[in-house]
């Protein structure tokens, strides 16, 4: 070889442990001093909904047919105990998100998308709007630790109350709302000065245990004269012993969000590392209520990643009775559209990635209480938009109900699924494709 010649050298590998944006956040982390604040649901990759398959109709099955036979998709939550439960045309509902973490526009848009559906949309923290409340037929009214935004008088006004134990994105933890995003009436319908950075609290102050819990569901129930359906929301950790315990203490309705499910502000560390997948926690759940002789009788609504009606579909196929979706009800809204992505640039990121929801600077006018970019949501037509999305995946739910050969969607069960991984097929308790076997129930 010639002197002068180079040897060959081995191309740049990057570490898999320290990726990029490991290597990133370590730099952020060492140049600010101060954990990274985000919104939205985990971002890393776990076992979904896409892991798993429906098996069609074929000879051992019979399909309906689509434009003569119905497939029913009615859902009527709260009949335990409520004098008047909620009847809904669909079992997909929007999930709670606050005004403040939202604009009042975003708010209204949502009551009036689900409205046109024919299903249930949710306060969350910070009280109910008179905006949402004028365009929502059915609202169900979040009780939270912060008790932001809190009166008996909205407690009455609404259809149903969701008592909030946790949240997927958080289990465990409180909530955020930047100062930059408490404006005058936000601060108003909180009692919190404006402008000054707010944290919602980890547990209710009044109670510290499932005792307390059946107490705290008597004293609403009594405020709303019985009523209104009593839900139970916990984030997805230890799904069985918290469904069977919040059953127990009397709730009508267990709501269970895994930790796809986004958020308004929280820590990235909180978001990507605490809590379950919205896949794992579902069978857990369903086996509680079925021990306990309340399968159906106390109805189980899941949230977190649902995105389509092939998620709906398999949702309620591991047993759950309605969805609630709320990432994708805001993509619907118009949340992170290329349109603006001039604007997502000029913040540092892209359309698509943009989760800095509490710095309240959001180009579409969602996340957001700045007068100005608040205009740029229009709420009839967002909510219309909102509308068909919900009606696209009920369609889409219904055509995979059909081909497994059922006449309401509530009809699908266990049996119409396989996974196409072994985790998947464990968590959900459904064969590995192409064979019967599931892990840790056949053999191995």
């Amino acid at each position: 070889m010639a002197e002068n010649a180079k040897a060959p050298r081995t191309a740049p590998r990057y570490s898999a442990t320290f990726t990029p944006e490991v290597m990133s956040e370590i730099r952020r982390a060492a140049a600010t001093g101060i954990y990274d604040i985000r919104g939205a649901g985990a971002k890393r990759k776990l076992p979904h909904f896409d892991d798993l398959l429906f098996l069609g109709a074929s000879i051992s099955r019979y399909p309906l047919e689509g434009y003569r036979e119905r497939c029913s998709t009615e859902v009527i939550l709260g009949s335990r105990f409520a004098k008047k439960p909620i009847h809904l045309k669909t079992p997909i509902t929007i999930a709670g998100m606050s005004f403040g973490s939202l604009s009042a526009n975003a708010k209204e848009a949502l009551g009036r998308g689900a409205t046109i559906a024919g299903t249930s949309t949710t306060t969350g923290d910070g009280g109910m709007t008179p905006e949402e409340r004028g365009h929502s037929k059915t609202l169900v009214y979040q009780y939270l630790p912060s008790r932001y935004g809190m009166n008996p008088d909205d407690l009455r006004r609404a259809d149903a109350i969701e008592v909030v134990i946790g949240q997927g994105a958080k289990p465990g933890g409180g909530g955020m709302l930047l100062g930059q995003k408490i404006t005058e009436r936000v601060a108003g319908m909180r009692c919190l000065p404006a402008g000054v950075d707010q944290r919602s609290a980890c547990r209710h102050p009044d109670w510290t245990g499932p005792d307390d819990l059946e107490i705290k569901i008597g004293e609403l129930r009594e405020v709303t004269e019985w009523e209104k359906p009593i839900y139970v929301k916990v984030g997805a950790s230890r799904p069985y012993y918290d469904t069977a315990l919040a059953a127990k203490a009397g709730a009508d309705v267990v709501v269970l969000d895994g930790m796809q499910g986004g958020t308004a502000a929280t820590q990235d560390v909180f978001i990507e590392h605490v809590g379950l997948p919205t896949l794992a926690a579902i069978r857990p759940a369903v086996q509680a209520l079925r021990d306990l002789g309340l399968h159906r009788k106390v109805q189980l609504i899941v949230s977190g990643g649902i995105r389509s009606g092939a998620d709906v579909a398999k949702v309620l196929a591991l047993g759950a009775d309605a969805v609630a979706i709320g990432t994708g009800a805001l993509i619907a809204l118009g949340d992170n559209d290329p349109r603006w992505e001039d604007e997502y640039q000029a913040l540092g990121t892209t359309a698509g990635a943009y989760d800095d929801w509490h710095e309240g600077k959001d180009p579409a006018g969602i996340t957001t209480q700045d007068p100005e970019l608040m205009k740029r949501l229009d709420p009839e037509l967002a909510g219309r938009r909102l509308a068909n999305y919900l009606a696209v995946m009920t369609l889409e739910a219904q055509t995979i109900a059909r081909a497994c050969g059922k006449s309401h969607l509530h009809n699908l069960e266990p049996e119409d699924l396989v996974a196409l991984t072994i985790e998947a097929a464990a968590m959900a308790q459904v064969p590995l494709a192409g064979t019967s076997w599931v892990p840790g129930q056949t053999g191995l």
